[in-house]
């Protein structure tokens, strides 16, 4: 055997012994789809749909919708199907594939949020709750919870975001910035009927940034208006419920008194 050929043998051979790394070609897209591919939307996944069509679970920014691609390849409806009956063909596949799997993640961002604790540090039962200080669901909803936020069952963490007044991105950043966060809540709840917290005219930059970050991170989870609720279920996973819970899912959500 050459001298040549011993090094050559011996690289194979160590070649033979390193994990085989196989590249997955991206999925090649009908060209109308990819047209839209190309102007922003993200492709997740393609299946089938009726009418001989293919349908295609795809996102524009956080917002999920559908795509139909019609049996000639040529031509691409976007939007919502609807069956004889009115019903949202198009809801189901949208929360298989993105919805649900977005939620189920969602919640380590939940925990690097910038959010207030309200309640025990070692209640059992956490509910994260997007507040915001205007909002009068949101204050209806923080004395519903009393019971359970002062017995120790519950800790809520409120995320306050600014939505609904001119003056709501200020009361949240001065609940943010406040020394006490926990408590500057406490006194916003307790003095709401007199406009509770007084806004920050000049937010810092810092502020600023941190309100931003929970009114993306609301509107990353679809959760439309406040107080939007993200808590485990019985079966431990993470579920979302909008506005204020009445009769059997407030015990759902807050569990036993």
């Amino acid at each position: 055997m050459s001298r040549l050929a011993r090094p050559l043998i011996a690289a194979g051979l160590l070649l033979a012994t390193l994990p085989l790394a196989v590249a997955v070609a991206a999925p090649q897209w009908p060209a109308p789809i990819r047209n839209l591919e190309g102007k922003g939307l993200t492709i997740v996944e393609a299946f089938d749909a009726p009418g001989g069509m293919t349908g295609y679970a795809a996102r524009a920014g956080n917002r999920p919708l559908t795509l139909y691609l019609t049996p000639d390849r040529e031509h691409v409806i976007i939007g919502p199907m609807l069956d004889a009956d009115g019903k949202n063909l198009s809801q189901e596949v949208l929360d298989a594939t993105i919805t649900q799997p977005d939620i189920q993640s969602a919640w380590p961002k939940l925990e690097k949020s910038n959010w207030v604790a309200d309640g025990d540090d070692d209640a059992k039962r956490v509910i994260y709750v997007f507040t915001d200080p205007n909002c009068p669901y949101c204050h209806k909803f923080y004395e519903v919870a009393r019971p359970w936020v002062e017995s120790g069952k519950v800790q809520l963490r409120h995320i306050p975001v600014g939505i609904i007044k001119p003056s709501s991105p200020g009361k949240a950043a001065a609940i943010l910035g406040a020394d006490d966060p926990s408590a500057a809540l406490a006194r916003h709840e307790e003095n709401y009927s007199r406009g509770g917290i007084e806004p920050l005219e000049d937010m810092p930059a810092e502020l600023r940034e941190k309100v931003a970050a929970n009114n993306m991170l609301m509107s990353s989870l679809g959760i439309q208006g406040t107080p939007g609720l993200v808590y485990r279920n019985a079966e431990g996973k993470i579920d979302i419920h909008q506005g204020m819970p009445q009769g059997a899912l407030r015990e759902e959500i807050f569990g036993k008194k």
